[in-house]
């Protein structure tokens, strides 16, 4: 029941995009600034998104993630 539901709701929202293509139905139009704007956004959330992985994969590679033990000396 629960794939039924899914796929009939996933099939409405495609239907609704589809007949939203087909008819030509612009609800969104920008000048050239709103897709400047769009464009250097996208953009420079991706290179964060990707400069952030790279950190996280540098980071663990040398061992800045690793646990930290504290070593102490016996006083016997």
């Amino acid at each position: 029941m629960k794939v039924f539901l899914l796929t009939m709701s996933l099939g409405g929202i495609l239907a609704a995009v589809m007949f939203g293509v087909l008819t030509d139905w612009d609800a969104s139009a920008m000048s050239i600034h709103g897709w400047i704007a769009l464009t250097i956004g996208t953009l420079l959330s991706l290179a964060v998104g990707g400069g952030l992985m790279a950190l996280v994969f540098h980071s663990a590679r040398q061992g800045y993630d690793d646990r930290a033990e504290l070593e102490l000396e016996d006083k016997d």
